[in-house]
């Protein structure tokens, strides 16, 4: 039987390579995580109407304004929020003015949903309902169980939301239920 180590000062590139490809990802991408939805959501689909989660920041509107009219005026290089803790998986556009479908789109929204905790399923239907209200919002599933895998290039960013086939069992298959992809320079989201 051969022995192996493990050598931690090996590389596959030279000490400048790595150096230069990690300061490329950091001057390309630049990444907010939190643990709220940041962008809006109308829960009624009915014009004129709304309906929304005043615990996630649609109950802080004045504060995400002004984070929003930030990116829109210092263009930070392609702003890209990753949001945690409503048990479901969302994708949004985040725009200038919500209330304006052809507003700019100032940055994108990545919402990861959790392994074990389940998002309440009587609240599905109302949330896909709801959709047409919300051109902003690229995705949502509130079904399936998982996490979301992000890879990045300086070219481009992209997230794969991974879902388990159950959360009962270890021997769970995962799969990609959805894929988007940022383009450097083109903030929102596209379908992989």
């Amino acid at each position: 039987m051969r022995r192996f180590y493990i050598n931690s000062a090996k590389s596959l590139k030279s000490e400048l390579q790595e150096y230069q490809r990690h300061d490329a990802l950091l001057k390309t991408w630049n990444v907010i995580t939190q643990q709220t939805i940041l962008a809006e959501y109308d829960f009624d689909p009915r014009p004129d109407i709304g309906l929304f989660n005043v615990d996630q920041w649609d109950g802080y509107v004045a504060v995400r304004n002004r984070l929003l009219n930030f990116l829109q005026q210092r263009q930070p290089s392609n702003p890209v929020v990753i949001t945690g803790d409503i048990h479901s998986s969302w994708v949004h556009d985040l725009k200038a003015d919500f209330n304006n479908p052809a507003s700019i789109t100032v940055g994108t929204e990545f919402v990861g949903t959790s392994i074990s905790s389940d998002f309440p399923t009587q609240f599905i239907a109302p949330v896909q309902a709801a959709l047409i209200d919300n051109p902003h919002t690229k995705f949502f599933d509130g079904a399936f169980r998982g996490y979301v895998r992000c890879q990045l290039t300086p070219e481009r960013w992209q997230s794969d939301y991974r879902v388990v086939s159950t959360i009962t069992s270890p021997n769970a298959s995962i799969s990609t239920l959805a894929s988007f992809i940022v383009q450097n320079g083109q903030p929102g989201a596209q379908r992989a």
